[in-house]
């Protein structure tokens, strides 16, 4: 479908704003797992203030590293080891997360941090694990490099301020951050299937319909404490 309104003679200068548009809504859809993860990884921290700026730093280190990612991405693609480490790094994520004790004040489990140096890195190396993902499948959609750049961009810049939403709404809802580690665990467990066997693969559909479902179970229970 995509490829026939690009081959279209009526899409005279609309091929480029379209597929911007594409990879601009891709980025957003893939990135509600992510936003999830690092709002996570980010209430480790003491303090909004201190919260705030994990996020600004580390999206700001893991827009340098996604670059690169863009930049690299197909010699990357050729090493399926790269996809095996960041499998490995998602599910250590998830099993760190449900294998840890809650911190019965703020009701958080995972990780937690005494500095905001610890926490920087956490999160630009999770955002890059998560791109492995979704540059891969961006590439696919197009082979012009300065629209998955400007894609890539506006995808880091919207994951900054969905990832402080999740901050708060992590608070509000007892299901959501179970819920966005499991979609964590899923885009994981799609990486080591790519590795070891690209054919086995689920479509992109099937993975999103999955990861909607498992987000309205998340949004599902308002939790009765208050808020911060």
């Amino acid at each position: 479908m995509l490829d026939q309104v690009l081959n279209s003679p009526f899409n005279i200068g609309i091929e480029a704003p379209l597929v911007l548009l594409i990879l601009v809504a891709l980025e957003a859809v893939l990135s509600a797992d992510n936003a999830i993860a690092l709002a996570a990884i980010a209430r480790g921290l003491e303090g909004s203030q201190l919260q705030r700026r994990a996020l600004n730093f580390g999206l700001a280190a893991a827009y340098v590293l996604r670059i690169t990612l863009i930049l690299t991405a197909t010699w990357v693609v050729k090493f399926w080891q790269f996809e095996l480490l960041g499998a490995a790094y998602l599910l250590w994520l998830v099993f760190e997360y449900f294998t840890s004790d809650e911190d019965e004040q703020h009701h958080h489990h995972g990780l937690n941090f005494t500095s905001l140096w610890q926490a920087i890195p956490m999160i630009a190396v999770t955002d890059l694990a998560f791109s492995l993902d979704s540059v891969t499948t961006a590439i696919a959609i197009s082979d012009e490099i300065w629209l998955v750049l400007a894609g890539g961009t506006i995808g880091v810049i919207t994951l900054r301020f969905m990832a402080e939403l999740f901050i708060r709404w992590l608070q509000e809802y007892l299901h959501l951050e179970d819920a966005g580690y499991i979609t964590v665990g899923l885009i994981g467990l799609r990486l080591l299937v790519r590795a070891l066997n690209p054919e086995l693969v689920p479509p992109e559909w099937s993975m999103i319909a999955i990861i909607a479902l498992v987000f309205v179970w998340g949004f599902s229970k308002r939790s009765e404490l208050p808020h911060e």
